[in-house]
């Protein structure tokens, strides 16, 4: 399978990570990819960094939001609103894939039932160095068993555009787990490679951090976006508690 990969990457202040994230797509093993590195109104060398990776090789294309967004979710969707491939891969600004990332997943999508492929990642320190053991995953995912928790880093995930058309971000929070239960609430399943194939930088201040706004988000998905009886969505919510805190300990 030789299928143009899409991959969409926000950015925001970004200067100090973005070249080595930008870097990792260049070294992947499988070529026939685009890279949409999207800047959300930095006020660093952001954008003067993209570019200087965009003159030199013609399948990274930057882009910019008309104002500053304030979330990732708007510069995503402009990047898959500008994707030309048929797979759609996420890949954040100050995170790196290692170089067989997409050579390892693309084939899984040959079975006609897998919408999505993800993998394990490791969590790295702001200075690249690991602070915890592989983050594993299950083998694979149907829409029941998502709903336990959200399994899929953001920055693993690829989904196949040919069978589930082009698929948006939400403006809520945690918009990245409430996008893969959509997509497998229409019958698809999710499928693991189950090797690590990325390097998940955890920063300080970042919005992931604050986990307060993470049960509300989770909270507002089960209810509000997925529908689920009031019972039910406290069932759910004790598991992905329950993994939320496993992962924390890793």
């Amino acid at each position: 399978m030789n299928e143009l990969v899409s991959i969409i990457t926000p950015c925001y202040n970004s200067a100090s990570t973005i070249g080595d994230t930008i870097q990792s797509v260049i070294n992947q093993t499988y070529k026939h990819w685009e890279l949409l590195v999207i800047d959300d109104c930095s006020q660093d060398k952001s954008i003067e960094i993209i570019k200087a990776f965009a003159a030199i090789d013609n399948r990274i294309k930057s882009l910019k939001t008309d104002a500053p967004s304030g979330s990732p979710t708007l510069p995503r969707n402009i990047g898959i609103q500008e994707a030309k491939g048929r797979f759609i891969a996420f890949l954040d600004s100050d995170d790196v894939w290692l170089p067989n990332k997409l050579s390892m997943q693309i084939p899984l999508f040959v079975n006609s039932n897998v919408g999505i492929v993800y993998s394990y990642y490791r969590k790295v320190n702001e200075n690249g160095k690991s602070i915890g053991r592989i983050i594993k995953s299950s083998a694979r995912h149907n829409y029941m068993s998502l709903l336990y928790g959200n399994e899929m880093g953001c920055l693993t995930v690829i989904y196949d555009t040919k069978k589930t058309g082009k698929k948006y971000f939400k403006f809520i929070g945690h918009e990245d787990y409430n996008l893969w239960l959509d997509i497998l609430k229409e019958g698809f399943i999710a499928q693991n490679v189950k090797v690590c194939l990325a390097m998940y930088r955890i920063r300080t201040n970042s919005v992931s951090s604050n986990k307060i706004k993470i049960v509300k988000w989770i909270w507002h998905i089960y209810r509000k976006e997925q529908g689920i009886n009031f019972f039910f969505s406290l069932y759910y919510m004790f598991f992905d508690l329950l993994k939320s805190f496993i992962k924390y300990l890793k």
